[in-house]
């Protein structure tokens, strides 16, 4: 019988690939975000192609939001390594944000408000 090894040694997390995963929480909840703004009519973004409408302006902004985010907190946290207890936070807040702009892009919460 022949031993079997892992081929993907274990790798520590650091803190530009925790910037990334949060980052794309901030990004869906960004997205979520103006999306219940336009329909409250508190904010209605352009429509940067015409077919598209709105909908390219608020995707538009809410990629470069993304955009900010990831490259904020990479250049805050490039050389952190974070504790077990961090990690588990940024995850945790991660998937929150994205859960919160999932719901608030689904349809029926707008009738809420």
């Amino acid at each position: 019988m022949t031993d079997i090894t892992d081929p993907m040694p274990e790798r520590a997390i650091d803190g530009a690939s925790l910037a990334a995963v949060l980052a794309a929480g901030i990004g869906a909840f960004a997205m979520g975000l103006f999306v219940v703004l336009h329909v409250a009519s508190l904010y209605s973004a352009p429509g940067l192609y015409g077919p598209a409408g709105g909908v390219s302006g608020r995707t538009t902004f809410a990629v470069l939001v993304w955009l900010v985010a990831w490259a904020l907190l990479h250049r805050r946290w490039r050389t952190k390594v974070p504790a077990p207890e961090g990690v588990g936070r940024v995850i945790a807040a991660t998937v929150a944000l994205v859960v919160l702009g999932l719901v608030a892009t689904f349809p029926p919460l707008w009738e809420l408000l």
